[in-house]
């Protein structure tokens, strides 16, 4: 099962770099649940794509250094840059996937700014 996982966990990540959310999205269940840690859930998949609109139109550029897949779990830890106010902004995360059965039930999202000066 991880081995799956894992490459289902690559499809998604491809899809987040386009910015396509329901391409995202059809792997996850209807109600899937997303964590940015510090901040509320957001849960469901109509919640997430309000989200996903509320967002910058421009999509983080990540790379993924590591990955980790166990049973139902998939880790995902690297590095993105996100446009703020004009800005290019660099940050690291952790990603933490969580599987039932078949789809993505869960997504708990450990972000961290890393230089506070990037412009």
């Amino acid at each position: 099962m991880s081995a799956r996982n894992r490459t289902v966990i690559e499809k998604v990540n491809d899809a987040f770099a386009r910015n396509d959310v329901e391409a995202l999205l059809s792997y996850c269940t209807d109600d899937f649940r997303w964590t940015m840690v510090g901040d509320s859930p957001i849960q469901g998949k109509d919640a997430i794509r309000s989200f996903m609109a509320a967002a910058p139109p421009e999509p983080p550029h990540f790379s993924v250094d590591t990955v980790v897949a166990d049973g139902d779990f998939v880790t995902c830890i690297g590095e993105m840059t996100m446009h703020t106010d004009g800005k290019v902004v660099p940050y690291a995360y952790c990603d933490v996937w969580r599987f039932n059965g078949e789809k993505i039930a869960e997504l708990k999202a450990f972000v961290i700014r890393t230089d506070r000066t990037a412009t």
